[in-house]
C-alpha cells in the first residue's frame, strides 16, 4: 500500500501513464478549476463552481502511467516523475532539454534557459519573453502549435517549427465520474521520472481545457501514487516555472509539493524553494508508521518532526501541511488525536484529515464520518488547525489513493503489527 502522496484541497496528480483527475463540485471547464485532473488511463472529471486549484502529482520511475486529479473546490494536477532529457553536448545551447527526438522541449526550459537558447540562435531577447508568454497564457492562449504563436517573427516561427516541440505530452483519454470528477489519462513509458516539461505541461493542458468554464486554476499540488521529492531536480524547476511572474504565475504558497517524508531531499527543497510542502504522516506512532508507510523505517516520525521543526524556524510566515488518511482501528483512536496533537507543537502547521478510499487488493478499511469529525474536534480543542476533505470522482478511481487503473490489481500485503490483525482480519 502506498501511502505517501495523498489527497490535498480536493486536487491531486499521479501516476503510471500519465493521468489528470478533474474533481469540482458541478463544474466542467477548460479555465479554472475547481477541479481535480489525475493522469494515468486518460480521463477528466470536473464538477461545478467554486475556488479552483491545480494538483501535480509525481510517481517515481517504477511507474507507468503518470496520474493527476482536479477536485473541487480547487482544480488540481498530479504527474509522475521519470528521468530527465538527455545530455548537453557541445556547442548546443537547447542540446540538453532535447526529448527523445531531435527537437528542443521548449517547456523544459526555465526562463533564462529559453532566452539564452532564442539568443545562441541570433534573435532578440525581447522573442523569448513573447514566446514564453504565448506557451504560459497570454490572453488565455496556451500555445499547443506554431500556428497559435501569434505575432513572433516569421523566421522565428520557422526556427520554432524546424528545431522546437511545444508539446510534452500525448493525451489518450478522458473520463468522468458520477460526481463530474474527471480523468484524464496520457500515454508515458515506464522507464524514468518525469522531465520537467512533462510537468509543467499538465498545469498548461489543465489550463487550456478548463479555464474558459470554470475560470482560473490557481492552486497545484504535486502528489500521486509515488514520492515527488524522488524527482527533486525537475519537481523544483517546474514549480520555478509555474511560479514565474510572465508565465503561469502562480503564487509559490498555492504551488504545494507533497512528501512521504525523505529527510535530506525535504531539507533541500524548503532551502531551495519557496512553494509549499505538504507531508504524509499518516500515523503517530512508528510501529503503526513502519507498516503503513515502510519509508518511516529509514526516517521515522522524530527525525521527521524534528527536521521541520527545526528547518522552520528560518522561514517566515511559513506552514507545512500535515496529511493524515483515516484507517479504521489502525490510527483513528482517541489516543491517536492525543499523540498527534503532541507531535506537532512547535511545527506551524495545518492537519489535513483525509477519507480512504477503498479499492481492490487494500486491506484497510475507512473511518466512519462520525468518528473522523470527532476525531478533527479533538484535534481543534488542542488548538490545531485541521481540516476535513471530501472525497471525489471514487467511482472512477479518481479519489486519494485511487489513481491507478481499475482491476483486480493485488497490493502488496505487509506484516501487520500483532496488536493490528484482529482489525484487519475483520475488515
Amino acid at each position: 500500500m502506498e501511502m505517501g502522496c495523498v489527497w490535498i484541497r480536493r486536487m491531486r496528480f499521479a501516476g503510471p501513464n500519465s493521468n489528470l483527475v478533474f474533481k469540482q463540485p458541478p463544474l466542467l471547464s477548460s479555465s479554472s478549476a475547481t477541479a481535480t485532473l489525475a493522469l494515468h488511463n486518460p480521463q477528466i472529471t470536473l464538477p461545478p463552481g467554486q475556488p479552483h486549484n491545480l494538483t501535480l502529482n509525481f510517481t517515481p520511475s517504477r511507474r507507468f502511467f503518470s496520474n493527476t486529479a482536479f477536485s473541487s473546490p480547487h482544480s488540481s494536477v498530479s504527474v509522475s516523475p521519470k528521468s530527465s532529457a538527455g545530455d548537453a553536448g557541445p556547442g548546443d545551447a537547447g542540446a540538453k532539454f532535447r526529448g527523445d527526438g531531435s527537437k528542443v522541449l521548449l517547456k523544459e526550459m526555465r526562463y533564462s534557459e529559453l532566452e539564452k537558447w532564442v539568443q545562441s540562435h541570433g534573435f532578440r531577447p525581447g522573442q523569448a519573453m513573447m514566446l514564453w508568454k504565448r506557451l504560459y497564457g497570454l490572453n488565455n492562449i496556451w500555445a499547443h502549435c506554431v500556428d497559435e504563436l501569434e505575432g513572433l517573427n516569421k523566421d522565428f516561427k520557422k526556427l520554432i517549427s524546424e528545431q522546437a516541440q511545444l508539446n510534452a505530452l500525448t493525451l489518450q483519454n478522458v473520463v468522468t465520474a458520477s460526481d463530474g470528477t474527471r480523468k484524464v489519462l496520457f500515454r508515458m513509458g515506464l522507464t524514468r521520472h518525469l522531465t520537467t516539461a512533462e510537468i509543467v505541461e499538465q498545469a498548461v493542458f489543465a489550463r487550456r481545457l478548463l479555464t474558459s468554464e470554470v475560470g482560473s486554476i490557481t492552486n497545484v499540488v504535486f502528489m500521486g501514487m509515488g514520492e515527488p521529492l524522488q524527482n527533486i531536480e525537475n519537481v523544483i524547476k517546474a514549480a520555478d516555472i509555474m511560479v514565474d511572474e510572465q508565465g503561469l504565475q502562480f503564487s509559490p504558497r498555492k504551488v504545494t509539493v507533497s512528501t512521504s517524508g525523505l529527510v535530506p531531499q525535504l531539507k533541500r527543497f524548503l532551502h531551495e524553494s519557496n512553494c509549499s510542502l505538504a507531508v504524509s504522516l499518516n500515523a503517530t506512532t512508528d510501529e503503526v508508521r513502519n507498516w503503513i508507510m515502510p519509508i518511516n523505517r529509514k526516517y521515522n516520525i522524530s527525525l521527521l518532526l524534528d527536521t521541520l521543526r527545526q528547518e522552520l524556524q528560518c522561514k517566515h510566515k511559513y506552514k507545512v501541511l500535515f496529511e493524515y488518511v483515516m484507517l479504521a482501528g489502525v490510527n483513528d483512536s482517541v489516543e491517536d488525536a492525543g499523540r498527534l496533537i503532541d507531535l506537532v507543537k512547535g511545527i506551524p502547521c495545518t492537519i489535513n484529515l483525509i477519507q480512504f478510499n477503498p479499492h481492490c487488493g487494500s486491506q484497510f478499511r475507512p473511518t466512519s464520518i462520525d468518528k473522523m469529525i470527532e476525531f478533527r474536534n479533538l484535534l481543534a480543542q488542542g488548538k490545531c488547525s485541521v481540516f476535513l476533505r471530501q472525497s471525489r470522482g471514487d467511482d472512477q478511481m479518481a479519489a486519494c489513493g485511487q489513481l491507478g487503473k481499475p482491476g483486480t490489481f493485488q497490493a502488496p500485503v505487509l506484516r501487520v503489527p500483532e496488536k493490528f490483525q484482529m482489525a484487519v482480519a475483520n475488515g
